[in-house]
């Protein structure tokens, strides 16, 4: 195995030098077969580090430079450490450039209420009450739309405005694997003119 290889991965992926030369070694050198397994393992080590409290963080904000949008992110962690450390503030900017750009309105599909859901859908019933088409397919259609309205206003959900392969909850939980540490987002609020 390469030493420049090593380097590369762990540049890339912020991941210890030793998770990557594991990951090295089970793919045989091969540069993106090794991401893939530290993707699987952070991804494992997500699901374990979720178990465990978040009670530091940091409260991030940004402004727009056109002063016409704002947003106020509570992001917690397990340490103090992580909590100052730069991924972190990295991660957090990053959320708030999301919330602001792709204006999300809960933080996970979950949360939102039922009231809402059933609002949407009678908006849904009534765009398709004329159409002739079977109440089945209208039915399928419905869902389908509601499922994707739902992952649009839903923060977690929505595909990262920097890399559209991963949702908001994939870059968290790689963030999640590279700094040892559960992180949480409790809370977020977005303000426009």
């Amino acid at each position: 195995m390469s030493l420049n290889l090593l380097k590369q991965l762990r540049e890339e992926t912020g991941v210890s030098i030793s998770e990557c030369k594991k990951a090295l070694d089970e793919a045989r050198g091969d540069l993106a077969s090794a991401k893939e397994i530290l993707r699987r393992r952070g991804q494992s080590l997500a699901g374990k580090k979720s178990e465990r409290g978040a009670k530091e963080g940091i409260i991030e904000c940004y402004l727009h430079p056109n002063k016409k949008v704002g947003v106020i992110l509570d992001i917690h962690c397990e340490s103090d450490f992580v909590a100052r450390s730069d991924e972190f503030h990295k991660l957090a900017h990053e959320l708030c450039l999301q919330i602001a750009a792709m204006k999300p309105i809960f933080l996970k599909e979950e949360e939102m209420p039922e009231e809402f859901l059933e609002g949407e859908k009678r908006i849904y019933r009534e765009q398709f009450s004329n159409t002739g088409k079977p109440q089945k397919i209208i039915d399928q259609i419905i869902e389908g739309k509601l499922k994707k309205y739902k992952e649009e206003v839903s923060l977690l959900s929505q595909p990262w405005i920097k890399d559209e392969a991963k949702t908001i909850k994939d870059l968290i939980q790689d963030h999640i694997a590279m700094l040892g540490e559960n992180i949480e987002l409790k809370k977020f609020q977005r303000y426009e003119i």
